[in-house]
């Protein structure tokens, strides 16, 4: 097949697309319009419409593993970060981006294209401690600037109030909110059009160099907060509780298409109480009223961002993705200002200075800048539907994302593939239409990308894929090759799912098909030696140690 960057029957380079990524933070596979959700996500389903959508994609289960598993196109491990941002002292569990990976932005770059970022880092170390001791610019705290971002807007730190958030920097600097009315999901689209109109103003002076564009957003990760105009369109939505909307949605995702219909909605989560049992519904409403208000206001963002493809004329010439760093997440956040985690509520002033009352507390209102916290379990269960378990789990419902592709001049309207897919695709994707050779092709010290390009998807071409897909994550395990899925959930048994029939893993055929599952171990554990995974124990202990 001849790649979309070259003319048929000739080796002159077609114009190379533009690229736009953007991706949600802790948003279940069922949050937009388009893949099942009764919140209002025009925007999002506008791309669906005018592209396609991916059923079967898949994230790493976890906020920073996935960034830097979706910008090396490596796994989490072989790009150094295995777990979270602390140093374990081990090559795997650095915390930060490591010398052995190349991001996308830095190969882009070095095929000519202008690189820009807005929004969460959250693979450059650790940021909970005082500004004063961050060394902004170290090796060991590297910024997008220092890994091939030419611009940059956003927040370092993987968490924090979106009234003022922690780590706020522009380029080099760190900054500051600058009006009273500022909201950082606001400002992460705000800047995102910025790079656009500024890219386009200075085409000629970058000799007409196409742009990359990674968006990545905060919301809706907690804490629940948004705009009092957001959260009065959801204001009765949800008095119908978690057990209605996961069957609202499980009948939508199958009429739609998106799911097929043998496959059973997953029984409630046994932490969860049925809803007429449940204590506070009114409150626990309003929770969820304020986590899709956060998804209609970055979906309004996005709004902005298509916007200005449109108003500059390179709507077409543009490849825009979307998709989810991990599945929805059962966090709950305690009145005592500790996530069970270990959040440090210490880090969440509001602009006066100030602390948020960091908690799940049910005689107040979610939303505003004094208040701190998550939409908890059984809401995500929703946000899931129809899989089981949450973000940090690699079970469908911990690592099953909603992405949605555009690109007028590739992808042809309405279109949808069941295909497995990784976001370790996506920096293949890039380079390939991009026509940029990834460094490790001419330095054998860095690791080669694991993904396989999207392209041929794109084209309508419909290829099994050749290599398995792996994860892990907190010792929780997974492989998917073609129908079958191994899994377990740590410190548990592997399981064995034909995805086939069963996406929803609710029969475990482990004992029936023995054979199966044992070549699957085989296939982890050769896989886990060479990506540098080491046992969750093993991995605890260096952890403590350090």
């Amino acid at each position: 097949m001849t790649s979309p960057h070259r003319d048929n029957g000739s080796s002159r380079p077609r114009k190379r697309p533009n690229i736009v990524l953007m991706m949600a933070d802790d948003m279940g596979y069922s949050d937009i319009g388009c893949f099942g959700a009764e919140i209002d996500t025009p925007n999002l389903n506008r791309l669906a419409k005018e592209g396609m959508r991916f059923t079967q994609m898949y994230n790493a289960a976890r906020c920073c593993p996935t960034r830097a598993s979706l910008l090396t196109g490596l796994y989490p491990h072989q790009a150094g970060i295995g777990h979270m941002v602390g140093n374990a002292g081990h090559p795997s569990y650095q915390g930060y981006l490591n010398d052995k990976c190349v991001t996308v932005a830095e190969s882009l770059k070095s095929g000519g294209y202008r690189t820009y970022m807005s929004g969460k880092w959250h693979v450059g170390g650790n940021y909970n401690h005082l500004p004063e001791t961050w060394d902004l610019g170290n090796p060991e705290r590297p910024r997008p600037t220092d890994r091939g971002f030419d611009r940059y807007f956003g927040t370092l730190a993987g968490a924090g109030s979106f009234w003022n958030p922690h780590t706020l920097m522009l380029d080099d600097d760190l900054t500051e909110p600058d009006s009273d009315d500022w909201f950082y999901t606001d400002a992460i689209s705000d800047y995102a059009v910025k790079w656009i109109d500024e890219h386009e103003r200075d085409r000629e002076e970058h000799d007409d160099a196409p742009f990359f564009l990674y968006v990545a957003y905060t919301a809706p990760h907690w804490p629940l907060h948004a705009r009092p105009e957001d959260i009065a369109k959801y204001a009765d939505r949800y008095h119908g509780g978690w057990d209605e909307l996961r069957g609202e949605r499980s009948k939508w995702l199958a009429k739609d298409g998106v799911l097929d219909e043998k496959w059973t909605l997953s029984p409630r989560d046994e932490k969860a109480p049925a809803w007429q049992n449940a204590a506070h519904r009114e409150w626990e409403a309003l929770r969820m009223s304020v986590y899709a208000a956060q998804i209609d206001n970055m979906d309004q963002g996005i709004g902005k961002i298509l916007n200005a493809l449109d108003r500059h004329g390179i709507a077409d010439d543009t490849l825009v993705m979307f998709l989810s760093d991990n599945g929805g997440c059962a966090e709950f956040l305690r009145e005592d200002g500790e996530e069970r985690r270990g959040t440090n509520s210490g880090h969440y002033p509001m602009r006066n200075g100030q602390p948020a009352v960091v908690g799940n507390i049910p005689n107040r209102a979610p939303g505003g800048a004094d208040t701190f916290m998550s939409y908890d379990l059984p809401w995500a269960n929703a946000s899931n539907t129809p899989f089981r378990l949450y973000k940090h789990w690699v079970h469908e419902g911990g690592i099953s994302t909603p992405f949605v592709a555009r690109w007028g001049n590739g992808i042809k309207p309405n279109g949808i593939t069941h295909r497995p897919s990784h976001l370790v695709d996506i920096t293949a994707t890039c380079l390939d239409l991009a026509g940029v050779q990834h460094a490790s092709a001419t330095n054998a010290s860095l690791h080669k990308p694991e993904g396989e390009s999207l392209v041929p998807l794109f084209q309508g071409d419909h290829p099994s894929r050749i290599a398995p897909l792996y994860w892990e994550h907190e010792g929780n395990r997974a492989v998917r090759d073609g129908e079958w899925k191994l899994v377990s959930k740590h410190p548990g048994d592997w399981e064995l799912y034909n995805i086939g029939d069963d996406r929803t893993e609710l029969t475990n055929l482990a004992d029936t098909r023995r054979d199966k599952l044992d070549e699957m171990v085989e296939a982890y554990e050769e896989w886990a030696g060479r990506a540098g995974v080491l046992p969750w124990e093993e991995y605890r202990a260096l952890q403590q140690r350090g």
